[in-house]
């Protein structure tokens, strides 16, 4: 195995047993001098009232393949979790400030008592404020010299990839173009950088029943800002819609359950019942926006837009 200092990080996923919430387990991909890339699997546990410790490096979540490609904040392994990702070669974002406060060296100090993840960390850290200082102070040689071919001291910003996070599904080409143009009118109400931080899948739960421009200008985030936090958290795509169907159809069936209720009440308990089911379904989704609606609904909704079609042709007949 190459030493440290010869070979980079290129890639770290990190899980949590939700069955025992203190063990935590790592994937780190190195990358060697030759090109070779290496593989390592760690097990940690965080204790609450001591220190945090390494307990192991058998392999369990890698034991079979493993793609780094295809992990995603939110997606299940067996029993474990995958809570931060980091992967360089899918030009994601380096900055950890998205990840959870157990992961942050200032709100948890105990970090250092495992050095083999935490260096990792620091080393992710490190390069996200190069980006950063590279996007707050690097201006092009032409800017420097007013158009003449002379080299600047300052970083070739030019060359840096523009980081993407492709943890999910991309964006189409319709919402990446959706109302870009009321980006400029947002970036004068725009939340502080360390409140974007934080940000969880709660806050942003709240807004699914909105298009994802009206969410954004609640959040007093940028569009772009915002798509970004959802491929953090495994959104492929903004949830309003299929909240808004499932809003739809619990609308119909509360309707459909009060005119039942005074003509057959078993048809009332079981549109009630449906009426459960799609309600539960809702907060699934708000929980899990990666979810898609299920074929049960999605047959459920057709037929009411097939009823809902022959009624407005018997309406328009018995109009002529």
């Amino acid at each position: 195995m190459a030493s440290s200092q010869n070979r980079t990080l290129t890639a770290l996923v990190i899980f949590q047993n939700f069955l025992y919430p203190v063990m935590f387990r790592s994937v780190h991909v190195y990358r060697t001098e030759g090109g070779k890339e290496e593989m390592e699997e760690r097990e940690y546990l965080f204790h609450e009232t001591s220190n945090f410790e390494e307990t192991g490096f058998a392999p369990v979540i890698t034991l079979h393949k493993f793609d780094v490609s295809a992990q995603f904040v939110g997606i299940e392994n067996g029993v474990w979790k995958c809570m931060f990702v980091y992967d360089s070669g899918r030009h994601q974002s380096t900055s950890t400030n998205a990840s959870p406060e157990w992961l942050s060296f200032a709100e948890n100090p105990k970090m250092d008592f495992i050095p083999t993840l935490a260096n990792d960390l620091r080393a992710i850290s490190e390069l996200a404020l190069n980006v950063e200082f590279r996007d707050s102070s690097g201006r092009s040689s032409t800017e420097e010299s007013g158009g003449n071919n002379i080299k600047s001291n300052q970083p070739d910003v030019k060359r840096r990839v523009p980081f993407l996070d492709l943890n999910s599904l991309p964006y189409s080409d319709s919402d990446i173009e959706e109302n870009d143009q009321n980006a400029s009118e947002n970036k004068k109400r725009r939340a502080a950088t360390k409140d974007i931080a934080r940000l969880a899948l709660e806050d942003l739960a709240k807004y699914f029943d909105l298009p994802i421009v009206e969410a954004s200008k609640s959040l007093k985030v940028g569009l772009t800002v915002l798509k970004k936090k959802c491929r953090e958290f495994g959104i492929p795509r903004w949830p309003h819609r299929k909240i808004k169907s499932l809003d739809s159809l619990i609308h119909d069936l509360q309707e459909e359950m009060q005119r039942q209720q005074e003509e057959d009440e078993l048809a009332a308990i079981a549109v009630e019942e449906r009426k459960r089911r799609i309600e539960y379904e809702r907060e699934s989704i708000e929980k899990k926006p990666f979810m898609d609606i299920q074929k049960e609904t999605k047959k459920f909704r057709q037929d009411i837009f097939k009823r809902r079609y022959k009624a407005r042709v018997l309406e328009n007949q018995c109009r002529t």
